[in-house]
């Protein structure tokens, strides 16, 4: 198996959590779009970078795209 793998999900951001330790960034809470019900939030670093370098944060209500991306050792290969 060749090339790394990747899926990715539609998410919106549901809530802005602030920080309470002040050297630490607050947080985005992002919904993804699945059918387990369970495991539908994700939380992240509310730091991110636009195409020009500059610093930007998620607002709530953003529609976003969830990709999770692993190297090619990292995989076995699926049923077809």
């Amino acid at each position: 198996m060749s090339g790394d793998a990747s899926t990715t999900l539609p998410g919106i951001v549901e809530k802005i959590i602030p920080s309470f330790v002040p050297d630490e960034p607050e947080k985005a809470q992002i919904s993804v779009e699945t059918e387990e019900h369970l495991y539908r939030e994700i939380r992240i670093e509310n730091e991110l970078t636009d195409a020009e370098g500059n610093p930007v944060h998620l607002k709530k209500g953003a529609k976003v795209e969830v990709t999770v991306e692993a190297a090619a050792e990292g995989v076995l290969p699926g049923k077809a």
